[in-house]
């Protein structure tokens, strides 16, 4: 094990000192900002090579589906051929959306905030943190100009980019101000400083899940909402409690919250309802379980929850039972969840369970004509999971469902076999970009077994895309250097 990693750590000798190790360390954190700040100059170049003008076909910009120009910054920056992202986000193994924004960013350092660009360069400031700037300066509201978009880079060099987020908006804010970029409010005063940069949000990170089911939540919001919600969530948290909830106040108040979402806050707290009888009202010693089972007899009762939830269990058949294995797969971020976590969510009120037939994944559906039924379709969603795009996360449920080999519509008029026919090994899920990617450039890809693809670059790399992810393939021979014959 030993020797496994001393072999897999390259360049580094095995008997460093302490001062030997912290100086490696450091040269290798220098080189590493040195190769972002490279990036940021290639990401520039990539799109200097790819003006519109680059796009050949002249009535691309009249068909609907064709690329088109596209800015990726702000104000006074070029544009650039819409598709050519993707490759460059291919190459680095990023989706093309992160492609998209390092391009934007390099343009926007390059351009609006050149002061900034020349400490990345300089090696004064790391390319992430010119990088959070840019992408500030991007997305202001209202649109910064380039003159006010100079003042923030002033603003920041100053610093050598030590600038936190907080900070960073105060600054647009005050330059949103300065420069009179908003229209003014003619009830407010404009010495008041009321023009700001509006906080609120509400995030649910559904990218990260807790290994207990859970998601993190975060908002920012009105103080008056803030304080309701507050109330509401307290009130129902000791509602809970006064039902013969013995769970923590905080599991108690994250329930409650939930139930708000529902929009049944009340469901299992009306007099004479669950866990309470006319009489007498809520049993403090009745459990959760207890009120949950007891909605059985309250047919009048709407469903608290509808929920259809695409989870898929491996299952086997012992004897004439079926069992189901005990983690299973949520279409939604292609998540692991426990079949205990389904029963609760399932148990947890009165709910309203779907149930839909199982697709065998394995079996070859095919169907006259070019339009894709609702079974096929679900059969290649549930394959696919994803854009089979390279790298491309985008979930498969809301994604276009492409012929891969184009469908012929005049074949049959014609007497021709069809070239593209609709059936399970000639479909693949793609996002609408990737989809008019696939259309309308060189890109283009074949199945080459059931859920896995191959794809090639208008440059020629070729990736494999499968269920585990995307694989580089063999790259390019640079130019005038033949392959050798495989044998």
């Amino acid at each position: 094990m030993i020797d496994g990693l001393a072999a897999g750590a390259r360049g580094v000798a095995d008997d460093l000192s302490a001062s030997d190790v912290l100086s490696a360390i450091r040269d290798r954190k220098a080189a590493e900002h040195r190769a972002a700040a490279d990036q940021l100059v290639l990401a520039a170049r990539w799109a200097d090579l790819h003006p519109p003008e680059s796009i050949h076909d002249a009535a691309s910009f009249t068909v609907p589906g064709c690329e088109h120009e596209e800015p990726i910054a702000g104000d006074g920056t070029p544009l650039v051929a819409e598709f050519c992202v993707a490759e460059l986000g291919t190459v680095l193994g990023i989706s093309t959306t992160a492609a998209k924004k390092l391009i934007g960013h390099a343009l926007e350092l390059r351009h609006r905030l050149p002061r900034l660009w020349g400490q990345v360069h300089a090696g004064q400031v790391p390319a992430w943190r010119a990088r959070a700037v840019a992408e500030t300066t991007i997305h202001a509201a209202p649109s910064l100009t380039r003159e006010a978009a100079g003042f923030v880079d002033s603003q920041v060099a100053a610093v050598a980019g030590r600038i936190g987020q907080a900070q960073l908006d105060r600054l647009l804010a005050e330059t949103i101000k300065r420069y009179d970029l908003a229209t003014a409010d003619p009830t407010k005063d404009p010495e008041e400083g009321w023009q700001h940069v509006d906080p609120r949000h509400v995030t649910v990170d559904t990218d990260d899940v807790h290994y207990a089911g859970t998601l993190h939540l975060e908002a920012d919001l009105d103080i008056a909402d803030a304080l309701d919600l507050d109330r509401a969530v307290a009130h129902h948290a000791e509602l809970q409690k006064a039902l013969g909830s013995t769970e923590s106040l905080n599991v108690r108040r994250a329930k409650a919250l939930g139930d708000l979402a529902r929009t049944q806050t009340a469901l299992d707290l009306l007099p004479g309802g669950p866990g309470t009888d006319r009489a007498s009202g809520p049993h403090p010693d009745t459990s959760r379980q207890d009120r949950v089972d007891s909605t059985d007899d309250r047919p009048d009762l709407p469903a608290a929850r509808e929920v259809v939830i695409h989870a898929h269990f491996d299952a086997s058949v012992v004897g004439e039972q079926t069992v189901f294995g005990p983690t299973g797969r949520m279409e939604n971020g292609q998540r692991l969840v426990l079949l205990d976590q389904i029963r609760s969510w399932c148990a947890d009120s009165r709910t309203k369970v779907t149930i839909k037939p199982v697709i065998d994944l394995n079996t070859q559906l095919t169907a006259q004509g070019y339009e894709v039924p609702d079974r096929i379709r679900e059969q290649i969603i549930l394959r696919d999971r994803t854009c089979v795009f390279p790298s491309c996360t985008r979930p498969a449920r809301g994604c276009d469902i492409d012929h891969i080999t184009a469908y012929d519509h005049h074949a049959e008029a014609e007497g021709r076999p069809q070239p593209g026919p609709t059936r399970s090994d000639n479909l693949a899920c793609l996002c609408r970009f990737h989809h008019r990617l696939k259309t309308h450039s060189a890109w283009n890809y074949r199945m080459t077994a059931p859920g896995v693809f191959e794809w090639t670059s208008p440059h020629g790399h070729r990736y494999r895309r499968d269920r585990s992810g995307t694989t580089a393939l063999d790259p390019p021979d640079p130019p005038g250097v033949p392959r050798p014959r495989r044998r």
